[in-house]
């Protein structure tokens, strides 16, 4: 599965967001999703399957418990992807930042 397959369901995005602070277990992941998706625990398992397949999670046993954490490197495929479009948007958010600053100082000055 391609890696914009993978990020494209929000499901998905958010059990990122949530990993990306820290190791959880697979039941913290499920109560989590299931109370802002309203989706069973089976399709949150087969979310966490996509996400291990495709190499965005790692999991670990630890005894009964199944922890996650984020791999890193699909992540540095996307940003090298993107990367090729920042320069797009690059000078437009540092004219945006030369405006924010003139404001401040204008305010300074007021």
């Amino acid at each position: 599965m391609h890696a914009f397959d993978v990020l494209g369901d929000p499901v998905r995005r958010r059990i990122l967001e949530l990993l990306a602070e820290g190791e959880l277990a697979s039941g913290e992941i499920v109560d989590v999703i299931q109370r802002e998706f309203c989706i069973s625990q089976p399709a949150v398992s087969q979310h966490l399957r996509v996400l291990r397949d495709s190499g965005f999670a790692n999991v670990r046993a630890d005894g009964a418990r199944r922890l996650y954490t984020v791999d890193a490197a699909p992540l540095q495929e996307v940003d090298a992807w993107v990367g090729r479009f920042r320069g797009f948007w690059d000078h437009k958010l540092d004219a945006l930042a030369t405006e924010i600053v003139r404001g401040k100082r204008k305010r300074k000055k007021s």
